[in-house]
Formats: C-alpha cells, structure tokens, sequence
C-alpha cells in the first residue's frame, strides 16, 4: 500500500498545520514549472522517510511525481563528506509549498533510523526494540523509521501485547491479581508481558505461567542473577532508561531483546535542506 494512501490524514492535517489549504490561492499563484531538485545532506546519517517525503509532494500534486532517485535511496547511509547528490524534478510551487513539511518528516525519519542502526551495531545479536515514548501523530513514520534502522517494534498500541506494570499491579493488589485478571481476559493467542524490578519476582511469575519478563533498570548483578535461573522458552527484555552510552556498557549474555524510548525521543537530529536549480 502506497504510503500516501495510509498516511493521508496525517499529511492533511500536517498541511492545514502550515495553513497551505487556506493558502491554496498561493500555491496557484506561483510558477508551476518542472523545476530540478536536489537534496543536500548535512550530516552522516542513513536516509529514511523517503515515502513520507514524497507522498507530501504527490498529495499537493494530487497526481503520481516521479521521485523514484529519492525512493531509491531509502535504508542507504550516507557521510557528509560524501557529498551525495539525490536529484529529482517537481512543479515549482509544489516544491516550493511542501518543501518545510516533507523536509521535517525525513529529518525525523533519518535521526530515529540512523540512531536505531548504530544501537543495533552496538547490540551484536540481541535484537533492539523501540516503545510507546513516541510523538503524537508521528508514530506510525517512528516506528517507521526504527525499522528502516534495523530495529524491532514492541508495541504500536496498548493491546498488541497485555503489558503489566507497577500500576497494575498496585491498583489489583499484587502481581498474582494482575497476571489472573489479564489471564481471564480470554485472549488466547494474546501474550503477557510482566514488568519486573527484581529477580525474587520470576520464580512466582513463571508459576503463574508467565513467559515473557521485562527487566526494568536492572543492575547488572541482577541481569546476571536472573540469566543464571532463566528457563528455556522464556524471553527476557532489559529496559529502563537504556541508551547508545550505556548499552554499550552492559552484558546482554542471556537477554533476548532491549526496548529503549531513546530511539524515538533522544534520537540526534539529522540536517537535511532542499534546493532548487542550484
């Protein structure tokens, strides 16, 4: 499915966002000659959100843009010493009119991929996951772009996965109620995943017939601890304020997967500018 197609409210709203429909006027004033565009990179980065850049073009269009030089180079990284020319050709008041809007959305992309593969380097074969720590009304081109960066998404909304966290368990009377009362939701192909802050937590969890356990701001002691009596078949996620610095400085002998809000949220901004007939 074309991007355009799945994103369109998205790009309506960011449009009306920049006042371009009651601009509309404006658009049509300005020159609609084919003019030749380029993309320049101001910065090392792999280049995601190229559908998202184009689809703001063709939606002002309102007709097909031949931008397949720009699709092309989606997942690629670049440095800027490279110096790479990405050129492609579009009407002068569509390039002029959606240029801040598209621009924003492959900046953003960018920065989240290019973040995401160097933790995916840094991770070696434990898989890395993003969050829910996304920007409202962008998290469908973040999580997007995680993947674009060689990441993994968790959860793109509450109930893909029942979740039990500290809340729950607080507001149930305990992890048992919790566990009973999503157990009792009748989800059968619906997995459960228990937040927990302590290795004294699993051996209860796994009686309860847990399988899945999110170790949150674990000390490395206790990733250690909780490795040493982890059972076949069950998956362990580390979270819990995790980074490119710090994961760098854990052991993840025995962890299956980190979900870090940092790839979403911390994410280095990428600059990226358009010109025409330059």
């Amino acid at each position: 499915m074309r991007i355009s197609t799945v994103y369109k409210d998205q790009i309506d709203f960011f449009l009306k966002e920049d006042e371009l429909e009651r601009s509309s006027q404006y658009i049509l004033s300005l020159p609609s000659d084919q003019v030749v565009c380029h993309l320049k990179l101001k910065d090392d980065l792999m280049l995601a959100g190229a559908p998202f850049f184009h689809a703001v073009f063709e939606h002002l269009a309102q007709k097909p843009l031949d931008m397949q030089t720009v699709l092309n180079c989606e997942g690629q990284s670049f440095k800027k010493s490279d110096q790479k020319i990405i050129e492609f050709k579009l009407p002068f008041n569509i390039a002029l009119s959606g240029e801040r809007i598209a621009l924003n959305l492959l900046q953003r992309a960018s920065a989240i991929a290019s973040y995401t593969s160097e933790m995916v380097q840094a991770a070696g074969e434990v898989k890395i996951l993003d969050t829910r720590k996304t920007t409202p009304g962008l998290r469908f081109l973040e999580k997007y772009a995680v993947k674009i960066g060689g990441g993994h998404n968790h959860r793109l909304s509450q109930t893909d996965i029942w979740m039990i966290k500290d809340n729950h368990k607080n507001f149930f009377g305990g992890v048992e109620k919790a566990i009973e009362y999503f157990q009792n939701l009748g989800g059968f192909y619906q997995p459960i995943v228990l937040e927990i802050h302590d290795v004294p937590e699993i051996k209860p969890a796994l009686d309860l017939g847990i399988k899945h356990f999110l170790l949150d701001n674990f000390s490395e002691a206790q990733i250690h601890a909780a490795v040493a009596i982890k059972p076949k078949g069950v998956t362990y996620e580390l979270s819990g304020g995790i980074n490119l610095q710090n994961l760098k400085e854990l052991s993840l002998s025995g962890i299956d997967c980190v979900s870090s809000g940092s790839l979403t949220y911390n994410a280095p901004h990428k600059d990226i500018s358009l010109k025409i007939n330059e």
